[in-house]
């Protein structure tokens, strides 16, 4: 039986809305049929069992049947259900992955997808049968899949949403209420592109079942990416070797409003982030590949109240015991150095003359270095813990900002504009001779060196971004010191905050940063 879907038009917000609600039952499996608010079906990739689709109109429920190995690197396996729309896109959808046997992560896809090619840019929302939810995402054609996995497992509801060139996830917990899930990516689609359902068995030998109902899909005009209520997502991302095709993200904490800049503490438990000039410490709640995440908590403030007014720069001891951190502080003319053990509400002055933004400590712990902005000049510069003189240590022409010590204590790392575009450089931690490490088309800063000394993670923006700024498409650069071959760790709205602070995990194994949202509607979701 072929049929048509209705459209209803309404406006919200000032926006023309097209809500489509299915409207016919149909089992029919060959192509080019309509199965409720789809056009039509296909399977994708290489599959040795066809796929099917069924509609019940009566209980507006999809039943899709795929097989399929794998959704994964840069080839997708899978039975999918699609329309071809243009504008932004919402696709909402309940699910519930049917039988109790399977390969434990077949699954089902909302998906937004620029072709039926096996290897197309695409970007998805997926539960597994494990519980395990994540926005998954390949920027082009033939590229490898990137993976943001979400710290909420086995979701009632999730949705996808495209606003512009970016991508939005949203998932349910236990009260069925869908909130952002803080996964989120830039990707460029061309018009027209494909939204659908699907399924991947996960075992090119099987056939899995999974249910989808009370689906929504909504199209509307483009809007602004910058429009709607800020949104905050703590993730981590995983360093893997340098020839690793996929860096695997996972959310660890989603907030309104801005945080910024993490730091791992020493024992690997928490993490330490600014958020509106005060220090807050929150939890690490989310292990090892398919570990369910612990339950989430709120973070707890640091300083009990004593510390206000400090800006991202700050960062652990050596020793994990003092916390060291820029703050305006009672005078003007700051902000200043400042150290403070943690758990002690009590903050010393280390730097004299302001403004001072903290950079990093010396492997021994004796010895800070930081940005001085002197006589409207950004320069690099050392300080005792115990505080003192100053000391000036890059002196070409800068601006020069960022410093961090090498784990070794050799050298000093730091951003500098002194070629026309900012890139990273270092100088011995004596000074002396001052030598590029990056030079490419971008604008680098906060270079930031792994404990194990293999390592230099850095944010870059667009050649024509100014200063760094926050909200813009930014990328989480990695470096191998020994080969000195750069590959992108992450793509997302960020800049200001995004790695302002050190961010390794102790074991160099991860990067911890944040990207940012904007959600209409305070982030809610149907």
């Amino acid at each position: 039986m072929r049929v048509s879907p209705l459209l209803r038009t309404s406006l919200i917000g000032g926006a023309t809305w097209l809500v489509f609600i299915s409207s016919a039952t149909s089992d029919v499996t060959g192509p080019a049929v309509p199965i409720g608010v789809f056009e039509s079906q296909g399977d994708i990739g290489t599959v040795l069992h066809s796929g099917s689709a069924h509609y019940d109109s009566a209980h507006d429920i999809y039943t899709v049947t795929g097989s399929g190995a794998n959704m994964w690197f840069d080839e997708d396996d899978f039975h999918f259900v699609w329309k071809k729309v243009s504008g932004d896109v919402s696709l909402g959808s309940d699910i519930d992955i049917l039988g109790k046997a399977g390969a434990p992560h077949r699954k089902g896809v909302l998906m937004i997808r620029q072709s039926l090619d096996s290897n197309s840019a695409f970007v998805d929302v997926v539960l597994h049968a494990v519980g395990k939810s994540s926005l998954q995402f390949r920027e082009t054609g033939g590229a490898a899949m990137h993976t943001i996995a979400s710290n909420v497992y086995f979701p009632r509801r999730i949705k996808i949403e495209k606003r512009g060139d970016y991508f939005f996830g949203f998932i349910s917990g236990k009260d069925g209420k869908l909130e952002p899930s803080g996964a989120s990516t830039r990707v460029l689609l061309k018009e027209p592109f494909y939204v659908g359902i699907g399924v991947c068995a996960h075992d090119k030998g099987a056939l899995e079942t999974v249910r989808f109902s009370n689906l929504q899909l909504t199209v509307t005009r483009p809007t602004d990416k910058e429009s709607g209520a800020l949104f905050s997502t703590l993730e981590t991302v995983s360093v893997g070797t340098i020839k690793t095709l996929s860096s695997d993200r996972q959310v660890e904490y989603v907030t309104a409003g801005r945080l910024e800049a993490p730091n791992w503490s020493r024992d690997s438990s928490s993490f330490i982030f600014n958020r509106d000039g005060r220090l807050f410490r929150a939890a690490v709640i989310c292990g090892a590949e398919d570990m369910v995440c612990a339950g989430r908590t709120a973070p707890t403030e640091i300083g009990n109240g004593v510390i206000r007014g400090c800006t991202s720069n700050h960062g652990i001891s050596p020793d994990g015991q003092m916390l060291a951190l820029s703050c305006q502080g009672q005078k003007a003319h700051g902000p200043f150095v400042y150290t403070v053990p943690i758990g002690e509400p009590t903050m010393r002055q280390v730097t004299r003359n302001g403004p001072s933004f903290w950079g990093g400590w010396s492997p021994d712990g004796a010895v800070l270095v930081f940005t001085g902005i002197r006589k409207g000049e950004a320069g690099i510069y050392r300080v005792s813990l115990t505080g003192g003189e100053e000391t000036r240590l890059a002196t070409d022409s800068g601006p020069d900002d960022g410093p961090e010590y090498s784990p070794d204590g050799h050298f000093i790392y730091f951003s500098s504009g002194r070629t026309g575009t900012m890139q990273i450089w270092r100088v011995g931690t004596g000074g002396g001779a001052e030598e590029q490490v990056t030079s490419d088309a971008y604008n680098d800063w906060f270079p930031h060196i792994s404990p194990d000394g293999r390592w230099l993670v850095f944010l870059s923006y667009e050649s024509d971004v100014k200063g760094h700024p926050p909200n813009q498409a930014v990328r989480i650069q990695l470096m191998s010191l020994e080969e000195k071959k750069v590959r992108v760790l992450a793509t997302l709205l960020g800049g200001q905050g995004t790695i302002d602070a050190p961010s390794w995990s102790p074991d160099s194994k991860k990067i911890a940063f944040v990207s940012y949202e904007f959600l209409p509607e305070s982030g809610k979701a149907n």
